[in-house]
């Protein structure tokens, strides 16, 4: 038997579930000591719970459940809770990352096992019999993966080794990494054969990729790789598909009722949603654990009602006054204190809101975590409008999210409404608004990054970063297992 390996670390080949809807689908497999590759990749349903194995990397704590370490932490909008002697996320936020941090390691590690688990399904699925169209559809469902995968590597690490098949412990070994560039070529191939995924689903497949969510995928690369015209072009065409649309306030007076919706863990998969990490809690092992990670800690069941408290990703002071007067989002999104239930006293401290939700259990909770959604395309297709020159109609784009949010229809005129024929004074807007509609979605340190305002304004509010610090060490153990050619990125410590 030939025992694959993906790059330098070994995986035991297993699946996961894919959830969608309210059905859950099982899998009972033999241990992997008695299961090839070879062995199991021979029916058409074996190939399908096979990408629903890769899929289900998404929702591990060591992907999208930790993804805030890595995105929001190191931003101006969160700190961590610095409990005793642990000081691994305190590291993003204070940025003296080891080598050893568990947070990156454990990234790299899930980051690679998912994009092992699509790397055998499209070294297998050609010698699988079944219907051509599904093929395809299961084949571009992985690549997008891959690509969303290495989209999150190469934004963490620069770049990083590409391994496009299933490869051997001996190659892994002499694999290096590949540049920047490099990296994201292979990610706009991998999405660009993708883009013909069905645009809808229906019952039991709602949640899978559509095409609106590779194009919108593309279109965020494109903006990270300061392509505009690009990027404004393929963002183009998710906003004119017509298949998404904001969730509308409703109508009559001022209120947040249609940016409550798309957090509403009974609202899965709504038409502002275009991709997202589906969870669903029941006791499955596939609830998301947001809400006790996020309600402050030793708080008991005074903000979540079952299971315990971490009391991590703690929303900064700095992005509490961020909000502007009358900003409706502010309340939905974060609170500066709770009441205990037990005294009836008001405890001070800010703490995550938007991801709320009963849990089954602890950890177990119905929120999805939302990877892109149709405000965060608008926003990107208003930036890459004003790169271009076209700022009037940028405005046009960056009212109808920021009137929700004000609690207006997106289609009626406001007073808040902002109109600026200033490129560089547009750029300041959609940042802030950025900020403010997706605090706490895992965008705002890599929107600092990709605009080149990391290092000045996290600086300007007393950070201690410096340029070495936009891209994290590579974990110290992939430089030990390959020194000869694993090169370590040059991040300093001030």
């Amino acid at each position: 038997m030939k025992t694959y390996k993906s790059i330098l670390i070994i995986l035991a080949f297993t699946t996961g579930i894919f959830l969608s809807g309210c059905n859950n689908e099982f899998l009972e497999l033999a241990p992997p000591s008695q299961l090839s590759v070879e062995s199991y990749y021979k029916t058409a349903e074996q190939i399908e719970f096979a990408v629903n194995g890769a899929y289900s990397t998404l929702q591990t704590g060591n992907m999208y459940q930790n993804w805030y370490v890595l995105a929001e932490i190191p931003s101006d909008n969160t700190t961590n809770n610095l409990s005793g002697s642990v000081t691994d996320q305190d590291e993003f936020d204070k940025f003296y990352i080891r080598t050893t941090n568990p947070f990156l390691a454990n990234f790299w590690n899930e980051s690679y096992k998912g994009i092992n688990k699509c790397n055998m399904v499209l070294a297998q699925i050609d010698g699988v019999t079944m219907e051509n169209s599904r093929k395809e559809q299961l084949t571009k469902e992985v690549k997008f993966l891959r690509g969303l995968m290495y989209f999150n590597l190469v934004r963490v690490f620069g770049g990083v080794p590409l391994v496009t098949s299933t490869i051997q412990i001996t190659e892994a070994y002499a694999t290096a990494r590949s540049t920047q560039a490099e990296t994201y070529n292979q990610i706009i191939k991998d999405l660009t054969d993708a883009e013909t995924l069905p645009a809808t689903y229906s019952g039991n497949n709602i949640g899978r990729v559509t095409s609106g969510a590779v194009k919108a995928l593309l279109g965020a690369v494109y903006m990270t790789m300061k392509d505009y015209p690009k990027g404004e072009s393929k963002l183009a065409e998710v906003v004119s598909s017509g298949q998404y649309l904001l969730l509308e306030n409703t109508p009559g007076s001022l209120n947040s009722s249609g940016y409550e919706k798309i957090f509403d863990p009974n609202n899965h998969n709504h038409k502002e949603s275009i991709f997202d990490v589906q969870f669903k809690k029941g006791g499955f092992g596939e609830g998301s654990g947001f809400a006790n990670n996020f309600a402050p800690e030793n708080s008991g069941t005074s903000v979540v009602t079952v299971g315990g408290t971490s009391g991590n990703n703690i929303p900064t002071a700095d992005l509490d006054n961020a909000y502007e007067a009358g900003d409706l989002r502010k309340e939905f999104s974060m609170a500066s204190s709770y009441i205990d239930n037990k005294t009836g006293n008001t405890v001070s401290i800010r703490h995550v809101k938007k991801y709320r939700d009963t849990p089954y259990q602890s950890g177990d909770a119905n929120i999805n975590f939302p990877v892109i959604r149709f405000a965060d395309v608008l926003l990107m297709y208003a930036e890459a409008l004003n790169e271009n020159s076209k700022t009037t109609e940028a405005c046009t784009l960056l009212n109808k999210v920021r009137r929700r949010g004000f609690g207006y229809q997106s289609t009626e005129a406001s007073p808040k409404d902002f109109n600026t024929t200033d490129k560089a004074a547009f750029r300041d807007k959609v940042l802030h608004e950025r900020r403010v509609e997706l605090a706490f979605e895992c965008h705002r340190w890599f929107d600092l990054v990709r605009t080149g305002r990391a290092v000045d304004l996290l600086k300007s509010k007393g950070f201690k970063v410096n340029e070495t610090q936009l891209i994290f060490p590579i974990p110290q153990k992939q430089i030990d297992i390959n020194p000869n050619i694993m090169v370590q990125n040059g991040y300093r410590i001030d």
